[in-house]
């Protein structure tokens, strides 16, 4: 069963210009799928993948029948697992370029599991010839899309004002029903195969289906490790960190990594998008972190699989995090530049989010929310023009002019 991402429409913008489209994610976030969908209302169309040795070694050994084959004389050419190729980035190039000196007008899109400069090796060749998006697993708009459509346009009224900064209301029984569907999507996450899964148990394969996939596939064909068990102590060891500052020791201990090499693979599991550091908001060095970054991971279902914990929502004690890592994924899946803050004295607010016209929101993220955080206090006198809000997965009490959000409508 398709359904409908929102990369969708933005890729349709761009189907008739001459830019090559490259979308990248994670794996099994529905790259193929999507970009499938879009081919089957086209003509004069080719999809080859990378997967397919003949096919890649005459990208890479014979690029001129190559282009003579497929990128030539056809409307569209889909390459998908196009991260296999080597020096792809340089090819791409010669066949753009070959293409509008002949006035060959052949719309290219690639795909990759790993971010642009790991799917296509030296994207330097491509400046000004590529357009690059990125595909996640769903967020909590899409994931309604498939499990409940008549809360859909209360979560896109929702969603409104909080972009907007106005206030919101929804009753108790509607709240009800989205936190449901909330909760779930929190703890087994947004991949596709996983959401449209009919049970826990296949949730639960489908996650260890993907995280194995991962390992076989991007650890040892990219990196060539042969000690793939260090790396795999790392990412158990960043599942347990999720919403506090990295503590570099603790996994250098745990993943028998050195210091530099440990920040190798932290980079590498940032690029393959299984998790991400973000760094501190700050203007005065004296008085805010600077450095030091917090990790979360893009899927709460995935790090609740690594973590080996599908507890309910209502018995773990890491409920904080976990929520502060959903709300994260919802950040980062709808493009918000963000940050987060925190004093020498360890006062915190969760995130910083920089929006249109020059505006900051510090955002704080609740289970409830029943009086204003001290934080808020003091990150207001050192950032006057700051706006502040709260997101509560249940009581969320409006106070002053402290607007309270439920937690889902983030996005």
């Amino acid at each position: 069963m398709y359904v409908k991402r929102k990369l969708e429409d933005t890729i349709l913008k761009y189907i008739d210009t001459p830019e090559i489209i490259a979308v990248v994610g994670p794996r099994q976030s529905g790259k193929t799928t999507l970009l499938n969908k879009i081919f089957s209302g086209l003509k004069r169309t080719e999809c080859v993948s990378f997967d397919d040795k003949k096919i890649l070694n005459l990208f890479e050994n014979d690029i001129d029948s190559f282009r003579e084959m497929y990128a030539k004389n056809l409307a569209y050419l889909f390459i998908d697992e196009f991260q296999y190729a080597k020096n792809g980035g340089q090819k791409l190039k010669y066949i753009f370029d070959q293409n509008k000196k002949e006035n060959k007008k052949v719309k290219i899109f690639i795909s990759g599991s790993s971010a642009i400069d790991l799917v296509i090796n030296a994207t330097k060749y491509l400046v000004g010839r590529v357009f690059i998006f990125n595909l996640y697993p769903f967020d909590f708009e899409e994931y309604l899309r498939y499990h409940d459509k008549n809360l859909l346009p209360l979560f896109l009224n929702g969603n409104k004002c909080f972009k907007n900064g106005e206030k919101f209301g929804m009753s108790q029984e509607t709240q009800n029903l989205m936190l449901k569907h909330f909760d779930k999507y929190v703890l087994y996450g947004g991949y596709p195969r996983v959401v449209l899964s009919k049970s826990v148990e296949e949730k639960k394969e489908v996650l260890k289906n993907i995280y194995n996939t991962y390992f076989l596939r991007e650890v040892r064909d990219i990196l060539g490790l042969i000690d793939d068990y260090k790396l795999e102590k790392l990412i158990r060891g960043l599942s347990l960190q999720i919403g506090n500052l990295i503590d570099y020791g603790e996994l250098g201990i745990l993943s028998e990594y050195s210091y530099p090499t440990l920040k190798k693979y932290l980079n590498f599991l940032e690029k393959t998008f299984v998790c991400s550091r973000i760094r501190p908001f700050y203007k005065n060095k004296r008085i805010e972190i600077v450095k030091n970054p917090k990790v979360y991971f893009f899927d709460t279902g995935l790090r609740n699989y690594i973590a080996d914990d599908f507890r309910s929502l209502e018995n773990r004690g890491d409920l904080g995090e976990l929520l502060e890592n959903a709300v994260f994924g919802q950040l980062v899946k709808n493009e918000y530049s963000f940050n987060y803050w925190r004093t020498k004295q360890k006062q915190e607010v969760d995130f910083i989010l920089r929006l249109s016209g020059g505006r900051e929101l510090g955002l704080e993220v609740k289970n409830n929310f029943k009086e204003i955080p001290r934080a808020f206090f003091t990150i207001k006198s050192i950032h006057k023009k700051m706006n502040l809000a709260v997101v509560a997965r249940k009581r969320c009490d409006q106070k002053n002019d402290i607007n309270c959000y439920p937690i889902f409508v983030v996005g």
